[in-house]
């Protein structure tokens, strides 16, 4: 199922390396202080005893509710050490639901931590914590504080279920997509770099694991903070001399437009990836202008990891071909098209993905795995294309996109059309096809300058209109927003914008004014 080439080894087992070659050089900066790539390695070894202890082994689930904190990484290669599998658990809102999600996946042990214990809902796992925990009398710190620190070798085999990765869930139970140890040593496989210098900005360790993993791998530094505030990242960019930073669409808006942009030092940027959508390219026009040449886009999810990078030399928003792109296809990945009647098709379609880092499917949801994985191949359910120079466009979910009058409609381009108005700072479109409707999120530029303009509905209309035709423009619903609501992944929150919708703001028959 996953890698076997004789050259491939456990990520763990490259992590450890990486680590002792590391030594005394500080390889994590967090709010909490600095861990140095001893440190880090004595910890993850004497938790993978405490593990041990515990029985914990092949075929277990240990889930964490993670902190981007150094004993949630050593809990969580430790648990590779001992060749259990590790996820960390994202956090949907609602007990009951985190309750079913940890129901769903099964795992033998949970971890908790005291920035993370909110978190926990009912479960009948076994609970452990890292640090002092209301109503958890299992310490898996103290466990492992009472082993010694010598090397613990590992146990990790390719062939046994290594990781699984927690979706989001902003509607309903989160997915959990399983890898084993060769796919997710695959996943995270990178080159030496270094000189990177990583910042991972967000508290919850699950939105950036593969990120860590491949920077810790590198020889990198990795420096992690709680927040995503822009003024605060740019002056951590310039004190920490960064290299890389990744960030989710509104969190790149927030950033690049900031009065900060202007005054900080950012020379040492070589990339900022934005990462979670399509991004229209008035978006990347503004993100280039203002940033510079080190913006790349990639495109991918957590079942079957990055497939296509867009990097900073090919990043052109003023070429009409690139400005749509998500880049050049990975080595390694292979990407087909399906036609709305199931044949296949050499250059446009659903997008259908294959690779040596994919996951094999989802733990214990055999409808929605019988519906993604099929034949070695994951459906992503998104329309894309294959351009003439290899480059990939992602054109945004299939069930989102419509053929109007002999055009394609898709969210991203009504969102480019409303950002190229003077008086849009940033629009979010959600499709609602089958209730007849678009739903359009719109921001002005009062959250930046006092003098901003306000949105106007009917400016916005007459615009889609324009571009997309009077039929497009008749479905749509523009509720201008002081705030585009955000998941706690920092996406935009399709559900909650669909929500903001009532009786007085569906589209007006005959186009008459909101």
């Amino acid at each position: 199922m996953g890698l076997d080439a004789p050259d491939v080894h456990p990520s763990v087992e490259r992590i450890v390396a990486a680590l002792t070659a590391a030594d005394g050089r500080v390889v994590l900066r967090h709010p909490d202080g600095e861990t140095t790539g001893a440190d880090l390695l004595a910890a993850i070894h004497r938790y993978a005893r405490a593990l041990d202890g515990l029985g914990i082994g092949t075929g277990d689930l240990v889930a964490q509710y993670a902190p981007n904190r150094p004993d949630a990484l050593a809990v969580r290669y430790a648990t590779h050490l001992v060749d259990a599998a590790a996820v960390y658990l994202s956090a949907p809102p609602g007990a009951e639901r985190r309750a079913r999600q940890l129901q769903q996946i099964d795992p033998r042990l949970v971890v908790v931590f005291p920035q993370t214990a909110h978190w926990l809902p009912e479960t009948t796992a076994t609970v452990a914590a890292v640090g002092a925990v209301d109503g958890v009398a299992l310490r898996l710190d103290q466990l492992a504080a009472a082993q010694p620190s010598d090397a613990f070798a590992s146990r990790a085999n390719l062939a046994d279920l290594g990781t699984v990765l927690s979706s989001g869930g902003t509607t309903g139970i989160p997915k959990s997509s399983i890898r084993d140890v060769a796919a997710w040593a695959a996943a995270v496989e990178t080159p030496d770099r270094p000189e990177r210098r990583q910042l991972v900005s967000g508290a919850e360790a699950y939105l950036s694991q593969v990120l860590v993993a491949q920077t810790l791998i590198g020889g990198g530094t990795l420096v992690l903070r709680d927040d995503s505030e822009p003024a605060a990242l740019l002056a951590q960019i310039e004190a920490e001399r960064i290299t890389d930073l990744f960030l989710v669409e509104p969190q790149l808006v927030a950033l690049m437009d900031h009065p900060d942009v202007g005054r900080r030092d950012l020379s040492s940027l070589r990339t900022l990836t934005h990462i979670g959508a399509s991004a229209p390219p008035a978006l990347r026009r503004r993100a280039h202008e203002r940033l510079g040449p080190v913006v790349q886009h990639t495109y991918g999810a957590s079942e079957m990891g990055i497939v296509s990078a867009l990097r900073p030399a090919e990043y052109d928003p003023d070429d009409p071909e690139r400005a749509t792109s998500a880049g050049r296809i990975l080595p390694g990945v292979e990407v087909r098209f399906r036609r709305d009647d199931g044949a296949l098709d050499p250059a446009a379609g659903r997008i259908e993905v294959r690779s040596p880092a994919m996951a094999h499917g989802y733990r214990n949801r055999p409808v929605e795995q019988a519906e993604h994985f099929v034949d070695g191949w994951y459906r992503t359910f998104d329309l894309g294309r294959l351009g003439s120079d290899g480059h990939l466009h992602v054109l945004g979910r299939a069930a989102d996109c419509e053929v109007v009058d002999g055009r394609l409609v898709t969210p991203t381009g009504i969102e480019d059309t409303l950002m190229r108005l003077p008086e849009v700072r940033y629009a979010v479109v959600v499709a609602e096809l089958a209730h007849g409707r678009r739903v359009a999120a719109v921001q002005s530029w009062s959250a930046v300058t006092d003098d901003a303009s306000p949105v106007d509905a009917r400016a916005c209309r007459d615009a889609v209109a324009a571009e997309h035709g009077e039929a497009v423009a008749a479905t749509l619903v523009v509720l201008p927003v002081d705030d585009v609501p955000l998941t706690e992944q920092g996406k935009p929150d399709r559900a909650a914008i669909s929500s903001l919708t009532s009786p007085t703001t569906a589209p007006p028959p005959g186009r008459t004014p909101p």
